[in-house]
């Protein structure tokens, strides 16, 4: 495994957001964690990824524990995270923003207004190559469209060469063919490079169509975890969260 979670649980006030959770994720898998709004999915996640502390439980990327350790230093561990909101400097380029990442991993952050021209510059274009926009590379963020976005964030969380990447609802507000297209090409980043994918996500066609295994939460405990045949013919899941669907 990759990630390990184990009993993890977090309350705010009297209200137990996340109650006993145990999962794991292997190299190269890709896992979706879904439920109800209100279900924990989110505080999990958060937890992982070093924004919030759990209150108890142990979270591990390979035999390294993570449980409260800030963001910067989980990331320098080698988990990566992509936001349901993109995360870009809309006045740079397509390229300086993989480059200032870089950067960033190698904590060579002195240098990124001065030298980031000159900096890296291979890499980053490699990196624009895998996620498909490398022609783009010389435009600003801010002219982008939505979906080449999704694909700059991608190419950045994987300038730290993650072994972990964690996707906060991936495809929200993208068209339905650019979902389908962004997912494609990360489980074709996870098998290649043997990444670990954990993400979240509303749209059930990307959920049952790309993840390997379906986490499903509800009032802050798993309630099921499987396959998605498993976990869509599961009688409990259809009763609080999927319905008909």
């Amino acid at each position: 495994m990759v990630l390990s979670v184990s009993r993890l649980s977090k309350a705010y006030g009297g209200v137990q957001a996340v109650r006993d959770v145990s999962f794991g994720v292997a190299a190269g898998e890709m896992v979706a964690i879904i439920g109800p709004n209100g279900a924990g999915k989110t505080t999990c996640f958060n937890m992982v990824n070093g924004q919030l502390a759990p209150d108890s439980g142990e979270v591990r990327l390979g035999d390294a524990s993570l449980a409260g350790l800030p963001p910067h230093r989980i990331s320098r561990l080698g988990v990566g995270r992509t936001f349901q909101i993109t995360a870009t400097f809309g006045s740079m380029s397509v390229r300086e923003n993989v480059q200032t990442a870089l950067l960033s991993h190698r904590r060579r952050n002195y240098a990124v207004w001065g030298r980031a021209g000159s900096s890296c510059g291979d890499e980053a274009e490699a990196l624009l190559e895998r996620v498909g926009i490398r022609s783009q590379a010389d435009r600003q963020c801010a002219v982008l469209a939505y979906g080449d976005l999704k694909r700059v964030e991608l190419a950045i969380a994987l300038a730290s060469r993650p072994r972990l990447l964690l996707m906060d609802e991936p495809t929200a507000g993208m068209a339905p063919d650019e979902r389908g297209a962004l997912m494609a090409l990360a489980a074709s980043l996870a098998r290649g490079d043997h990444i670990g994918i954990l993400f979240t996500e509303h749209d059930m066609d990307v959920v049952f169509g790309f993840a390997d295994r379906v986490i499903v939460m509800h009032l802050g405990e798993i309630i099921a975890s499987g396959s998605p045949d498993q976990v869509r013919a599961d009688a409990r899941v259809r009763e609080v969260y999927l319905g008909d669907a």
